[in-house]
């Protein structure tokens, strides 16, 4: 609590500062001061930050090492759907890149290429912490293959990052389970036609439905729909602990950040921006690689979290 009011002293200094330095335009020697001063404050509200990031800004309860990623086709089409499979084929790109373990539990293809939704569990160190900040609208700008007057189409795809429940104990009772089985759909040969595989799993209470046919047997798909449904009921969890208190955070986890876009992918640009933080990089291809340059704005996004939730803090420390 001590850094903390040094801090928020330290930027009420600042302020002060800035209006003296405003104030003191016409008398050369008092600007200088003035100046020299707010730099010496910064330096310390810089030093006296880095040490809060280590000893107060908390670790995540939900930074542990398993996450399901969720990335379906938005707006546009055969284009969304293309543009959602790269995506998707992106995270799993980064999840080998980071030497995590990845599942894919859900893979609906279209007839005319592309993906229409795909989930897929990772299991990895901090995966959840690196993760966090990628669920949100993505949206791409380009021009698809089927354009022949040369028009640049905007599609998107929503990514949503659900957090393996480790710290909220979510209870699933046998009594408020809807179970169904079908037979799956898709490639797979005579198995997938001739048994019913598939299974559908709706929560009573809540209304929340989950299914899985990617595997061969209905007690994997079965498991697998549960893992989910937990996922999905405590994601609820976090987002109703969330809503307790107005957050100034721009940068939003989970499906708070679902209703806006996030991030733009610009091919004639060759350009990624994140509309969060505003930070721009180029060389789409290597990003969409999903290695060192998107682990590196990543990290960024992390490092401006790790601001917002400080200066939160700050914020909130009584007068």
């Amino acid at each position: 609590m001590q850094l903390l009011e040094e801090a928020k002293k330290i930027q009420s200094d600042i302020k002060e500062l800035e209006s003296l330095a405003d104030d003191s335009k016409q008398d050369q020697e008092m600007l200088d001061m003035a100046l020299l001063d707010i730099k010496e404050a910064q330096a310390r509200l810089q030093t006296l930050e880095e040490k809060l990031f280590c000893s107060l800004v908390p670790d995540e309860k939900t930074g542990n090492s398993e996450v399901i990623i969720e990335v379906s086709a938005g707006v546009g089409g055969q284009e969304a759907m293309l543009f959602c499979q790269e995506i998707f084929n992106m995270y799993l790109a980064y999840a080998d890149f980071m030497g995590w373990e990845s599942q894919v539990t859900v893979f609906e293809t279209t007839d005319i290429g592309g993906l229409r939704h795909g989930v897929a569990n990772i299991k990895g160190e901090a995966v959840y912490q690196l993760l966090k900040y990628e669920g949100g609208i993505h949206r791409v700008q380009r021009v698809p293959k089927t354009e022949k007057a040369g028009r640049i189409h905007t599609s998107t795809a929503s990514v949503a990052v659900m957090p393996h429940p480790s710290e909220i104990d979510v209870q699933i009772f046998d009594k408020d389970l809807k179970i169904e089985t079908k037979r799956a759909s898709g490639a797979g040969g005579q198995h997938v036609n001739t048994t019913d595989s598939a299974v559908r799993i709706t929560h009573l209470p809540t209304g929340v439905t989950v299914e899985s046919q990617t595997e061969r047997s209905q007690h994997q798909n079965r498991n697998n729909c549960l893992k989910k449904l937990r996922f999905l009921l405590f994601q609820q969890q976090l987002d109703r602990n969330v809503n307790q208190y107005n957050s100034k955070r721009k940068l939003q986890v989970g499906t708070r950040a679902r209703s806006e876009k996030i991030r733009t992918y610009n091919y004639p640009q060759d350009r990624v921006t994140d509309h969060r933080i505003g930070v721009s990089v180029h060389n789409l291809p290597a990003f969409l690689d999903g290695s060192d340059t998107l682990h590196s704005f990543i990290c960024q996004l992390l490092e401006e979290g790790k601001k917002e939730t400080l200066q939160e803090m700050i914020d909130n420390v009584q007068d």
